[in-house]
């Protein structure tokens, strides 16, 4: 498994132990397999983002791929970042 395989799984099981086993989609908010699972950088690498934790954040493999430029993350109004 690739470096940022680990990573991703490591964030998926640190979002799923802190949120009681439901990883919302960083793009579309509705909750995430681990099969399905991918790192979404938040800022682009393209637009100078990082592979830094604060810039990674889980999405479903789809919405990773057709999310459009400068998308607001979905945050539920009662749910709180997760720490990791």
């Amino acid at each position: 498994m690739s470096r940022l395989g680990h990573t991703r799984d490591k964030i998926y099981k640190t979002v799923a132990r802190q949120l009681h086993g439901i990883v919302p989609c960083w793009v579309c908010g509705q909750p995430v397999a681990q099969a399905d699972a991918t790192l979404e950088h938040i800022k682009p690498l393209s637009e100078g983002g990082n592979s830094h934790l604060e810039n990674l954040a889980i999405s479903h493999a789809v919405c990773n791929r057709t999310r459009p430029p400068n998308t607001t993350p979905h945050v539920p109004q009662h749910q709180n970042p997760v720490q990791l």
